[in-house]
This record gives C-alpha cells, structure tokens and sequence, in this order.
C-alpha cells in the first residue's frame, strides 16, 4: 500500500525535478548564448527570475558563466534530495555529503540535457529540416557549442554529419566514467537508492 510520504515524495520530485531543469537550462542557455529573445528562452527567464534575481547580489558572474544560475540549481537538488530524505524517514546527517551528492546530480543532468537535446535535434533534422519553430531555434542553439568542435575534426562524408553519433559516444563515455565513478564512490547510489 501506498503511503501519503510516498505520494508526497512523487509530487515533490515532479514538480521540483520540472524547476530544477528550468534552472538548469538558465544555465545553459547563458552558456551555449541563446537568444534570450526566444518565447521559450523568456519563459525560462521569467520563471527562474525571482530566486535568481537576490542570488546575482550576493553571486557575481565568473568569466562570463552564469554562476548566480549554477549555484541556484544546486541549492534547488540540495534542498530536493534533503525533503525526500526527510519525507522518506531518513536523516540528513551529512549536510557536506549532501552537498556532493548535489553537484553531482546537477552533472548527471547537465549531460541529459544536452544528450536529449541531441536526440531531438537529429529527429528534427529527418522530419523537419529548416524549421524556424522557437522550441527547434533553441534546441539547434544548445547543441551547436557541442557539435561544431567535433565538425572540424570529422571528414566531410558529402552531407552526411555524423556528429552528432559522436558526441552521444562522448557524453556516454563522461556519464559512464567520470559521473557513475564520483557517485559510487560518494555513496550516492547507495544512501539515495534507499530513499528513492
């Protein structure tokens, strides 16, 4: 039988997974520099702006990267991975283990990001090529920094861009070796495996 923590812990994964993404792709979209005058870009804007805005006081840019954003996402899977800990019975002993399993959470989704990115820019490319569609515009804008280094180095194969192929190997082989590796050795699969 279900219980109302378990329901609980649904709801607030749900809903705080969906604005951590949003805070993410903040970002990620000063990253990889948008156009911020995308409709999808202003949601986001508008969206993250209220907790984003106090924290850009206190949390000036570090050579050109959206920090005040980074920090923000991390605080958002801090304070989500401590309410399930909570809401599941578990303690939160180690605010600093926490922290780890925090920034390495954000990693794993930061490579999601742009590996479901990839994923709809090819399908995209096969059923409509060209689009001017503002979810296409900004998908294209947040794989290209990835893309382009792996262009120059690909021979031209007539048309035929199998970037993309290589840059799912590369993200795998980050997810595989450097992201899994911290979080077993963190301890991360195991104390969240208990209350997830």
């Amino acid at each position: 039988m279900i219980g109302l923590n378990t329901a609980a812990v649904y709801i607030l994964q749900t809903i705080g997974g969906l604005y951590l993404l949003i805070v993410l792709l903040r970002f990620i979209l000063q990253l990889v520099r948008a156009n911020f005058y995308n409709p999808l870009c202003q949601f986001i804007v508008r969206a993250t702006q209220p907790l984003l805005q106090p924290l850009r006081r206190l949390i000036p840019s570090i050579g050109g990267l959206d920090t005040a954003s980074l920090v923000l996402a991390i605080i958002v899977q801090l304070v989500l991975m401590a309410l399930t800990l909570m809401l599941l019975g578990y303690g939160v002993d180690n605010p600093v283990q926490l922290l780890i399993w925090s920034i390495i959470g954000i990693t794993a989704l930061f490579i999601k990001v742009f590996f479901f990115a990839l994923i709809i820019s090819v399908i995209l490319s096969w059923v409509a090529p060209g689009t001017h569609n503002p979810a296409a515009e900004l998908i294209n804008q947040i794989c290209e920094p990835l893309l382009a280094p792996i262009r120059r180095f690909m021979p031209n194969l007539g048309g035929l861009d199998l970037s993309p192929i290589v840059a799912f190997l590369l993200l795998n082989l980050i997810d595989m070796l450097v992201v899994r590796n911290l979080a077993i050795m963190t301890g991360m699969y195991k104390g969240l495996s208990l209350a997830i």
